[in-house]
């Protein structure tokens, strides 16, 4: 059995809820590696630098959940792309209002803020993914 099937036989037998922190901890480490060299290469400002991360972090976070984390449900498909892309917009939406007030109200370091931001936000997204995005749909 090669590497890669054996990692990914090991994650499929972890409980869903370690499964989504997996996934959602790689898709937050991308989030937040993008973020941090768009602001560091450019100089672009973070809260814009996070629409970037937001958008590279969604395409790893929607891959990972379909076919690990919510993979039992079989919902694959442009429908379930477009509810868990309303869903993430909702935390995104969420997570920028979070992180204006954590770097202009409380004046954190944008790393650490977003950080933060991220791991508030996880717990409505796996809620709205479970039992709605990847929700098995009967005809």
């Amino acid at each position: 059995m090669t590497g890669w099937r054996l990692v990914l036989q090991r994650l499929q037998a972890l409980p869903q809820l370690l499964q989504f922190i997996v996934v959602g901890g790689s898709a937050a480490a991308t989030h937040l590696v993008t973020v941090g060299v768009v602001v560091s290469l450019t100089g672009m400002p973070p809260l814009w630098a996070n629409v970037l991360g937001f958008l590279v972090a969604f395409i790893v976070s929607y891959n990972g959940h379909a076919w690990l984390t919510f993979s039992a449900a079989q919902a694959r498909g442009w429908a379930t792309v477009a509810r868990f892309f309303a869903v993430a917009c909702l935390g995104f939406v969420a997570n920028e209002s979070l992180y204006a007030i954590a770097l202009h109200g409380l004046h954190w370091h944008y790393f650490w803020s977003l950080a933060g931001v991220l791991v508030l936000v996880a717990a409505g997204t796996f809620v709205l993914s479970k039992f709605w995005a990847f929700k098995v749909r009967t005809a």
